[in-house]
Order: structure tokens, then C-alpha cells, then sequence
């Protein structure tokens, strides 16, 4: 059992050096690139690149090399998709639950768990559920089927649950605190794509995929199913709607205002969790808070977990729209 463990640990170790080694080899790539001194640090690239500004750099390149250079600090916890986010499916789902969870997801990968999320299992590619189903005569899509063998055999055969599919792939584990870096090299090692972040008590924290780590060096990269619309409408009377997951900075931008600046705001990053941080719980659809800032908040669409939506009144022009709809006084 010793020698296992001694191995596995070996293994860890050679990957991290691996990751320090490819690091270390592009930093001196760009030293030679700017005709940096051997002693120069990650500092002086950073400066050269803000130097040679248009004269040999797009915006696009220069902000991708800052992000190569800024890579060593981010951690899996920056990356990952939080676990109230996450789509996932269980054991005992049936294959047709499972089909229609794909279709609505919009995901290429979904994680399977055991009795709950803490219960990891491993994931499932659409691409072996379809040659599941499509080498399996119960649903009528093998080679030389006929046109129509869909029957009864069929519907029974979509009831069959994801455990009896042995469609189920092995995922990557990680801790929140693992250099994404080391994640990326790891995932391009076992091409795995996929890695469940597992917090210090062994649940489920999160969710990493391969396309995560890499948007944080090229950007947002979004495909034929990605939501491009906005997470802060306004609506009218200087209110807004707004995504709980709306990061500040964005809503700070919309509404005028730098709700980064405000004392609950120290260990947050979206507009939800800045009112549930002031509340000091999470609020209950159709409840209105007065604050953080001079702001009221009515929430739109909550669960016992978490805000998902929340509509933003600046207090003044919350008062002026009242006492505009406000009936006349009678008395003369």
C-alpha cells in the first residue's frame, strides 16, 4: 500500500515539475523574444510587451501574452464553474431522461454521481451515448437495421438506467487551490476534458472543463450554444433586471455606480452574492432589501441555495416613480 501511495506521489511531483519546466522554457522564449537580460523577471516581459505597444503587437496578442504571463496565478477555484451551476445526472437516471438532459443542457459532457453530487462517479460523452444507442439493435439505428424497427423493445430500452449502459467515463479530480496550469497539462496528459473540483471534506465544489482553463489565456470562447445575452436589462425608471451571477465589475458599468467599492463586497464577485453577503442570508423570492448601497433590491427568482435573479431601484428614483403613481391629495 506504501509503494502505491509513493508512486502516485512521484507522479504528482513529475507532472508539477513537468508544468514548472514548460513554464519556465516560455519565459525564456519571451526574454529572448524582447532581448531581455537572463536575469530579467516576469515584470520586465510584462513591461516590454506594454512597450512595444502597436509597433509590434496587436490589443488581442498583447492581452493574450498578459494572460500567459498571469496564467501562475490562477487557481482551479478561478476557473471553475461553481457547483449550484453545474448539470449533472445520477446512476439510476434512465437513458431517455438522460438524452433529453443533453438537449437542454446544450453540454457535450455531463457528470454522473452516485446517490448525490458528493457521490462522483464519472462523466458521460454524447458522442458514447450515441454509438450506445447506435450499436444497440433495441433502438434500430445499427448498419443494415431497417427503416423502422422502433417498438415496444425500443421504449424499454430508454428506460434502461446510465448504470446498465457502461457509457460512464472516468473524470479528474482537483483542489480548489491547484494551479490551472497544472489542471491544463494534467487534462492534456490523460486526455480527460473534464475535472470536478473536491473541496477539503471530499464534496463536489465545482466543475473544470479543458475550454475553462483555456478562456482564461485567449478569452470567452463560445460556441453554437452559448447564451449571448446580456445579465443586466434595463428596466425603465432607472431600474434594472439583472442575473444574480452578473459579475460587479459589469454591473457597476450598467447602473453608474462601483458596487466594488462597498464594504460587502470584499469577498464577492457577482451582484448576488453582494446582497446575500449584506442580508447575511439568502433572501426569498419577492422579498425587497434596502442596501447595499443606496440602492433596493426586489428578488425576482430564488431558491433555499442561492439568488438567480433580482431587480436593482436606485432609492431615489425608487421614491420619484412612488410619488408620481401616488393619487392626488384631495384636501384643498
Amino acid at each position: 500500500m506504501s509503494e502505491t501511495i509513493h508512486d502516485e506521489q512521484g507522479e504528482t511531483t513529475s507532472r508539477s515539475s513537468s508544468s514548472r519546466e514548460q513554464h519556465q522554457g516560455l519565459f525564456e522564449r519571451l526574454r529572448g523574444l524582447f532581448g531581455l537580460a537572463p536575469g530579467s523577471v516576469r515584470d520586465d516581459i510584462e513591461d516590454a510587451i506594454d512597450e512595444s505597444a502597436a509597433a509590434e503587437f496587436t490589443p488581442q496578442e498583447r492581452a493574450i501574452l498578459k494572460n500567459v504571463l498571469a496564467l501562475h496565478d490562477v487557481r482551479v477555484a478561478d476557473v471553475m464553474v461553481p457547483r449550484a451551476d453545474v448539470v449533472a445526472l445520477s446512476l439510476d437516471t434512465t437513458l431517455r431522461d438522460a438524452l433529453n438532459l443533453f438537449r437542454t443542457a446544450g453540454h457535450s459532457r455531463l457528470p454522473v454521481y452516485g446517490e448525490t453530487l458528493d457521490d462522483p462517479r464519472g462523466m458521460i460523452h454524447i458522442r458514447d451515448f450515441l454509438v450506445f444507442l447506435a450499436s444497440d439493435p433495441r433502438f434500430g439505428l445499427a448498419a443494415g437495421a431497417g427503416s423502422d424497427t422502433r417498438g415496444p423493445e425500443t421504449a424499454a430500452g430508454l428506460d434502461t438506467p446510465v448504470s446498465e449502459a457502461r457509457i460512464v467515463r472516468p473524470v479528474l479530480y482537483a483542489p480548489p487551490s491547484m494551479p490551472a496550469l497544472d489542471l491544463l497539462l494534467r487534462m492534456q496528459m490523460s486526455r480527460t476534458h473534464m475535472a470536478l473540483v473536491i473541496d477539503e471534506y471530499g464534496g463536489t465544489d465545482g466543475l473544470v472543463s479543458i475550454e475553462d482553463v483555456v478562456e482564461s489565456i485567449v478569452g470567452d470562447i463560445e460556441d453554437e450554444h452559448d447564451e449571448t445575452e446580456t445579465p443586466v436589462h434595463p428596466a425603465g425608471g432607472g431600474a434594472f433586471v439583472i442575473e444574480a451571477r452578473a459579475p460587479l465589475d459589469e454591473v457597476s458599468e450598467a447602473v453608474g455606480f462601483d458596487f466594488a467599492s462597498l464594504a460587502d463586497a470584499e469577498e464577492v464577485d457577482t451582484i448576488g452574492g453582494l446582497v446575500t453577503s449584506s442580508a447575511g442570508r439568502v433572501p426569498i423570492r419577492g422579498e425587497i432589501l434596502k442596501g447595499p448601497g443606496a440602492f433596493e433590491f426586489e428578488i425576482l427568482d430564488a431558491d433555499p441555495r442561492r439568488i438567480k435573479r433580482l431587480k436593482l431601484w436606485p432609492v431615489a428614483a425608487r421614491a420619484s416613480v412612488a410619488s408620481a403613481d401616488a393619487p392626488p391629495d384631495p384636501s384643498p
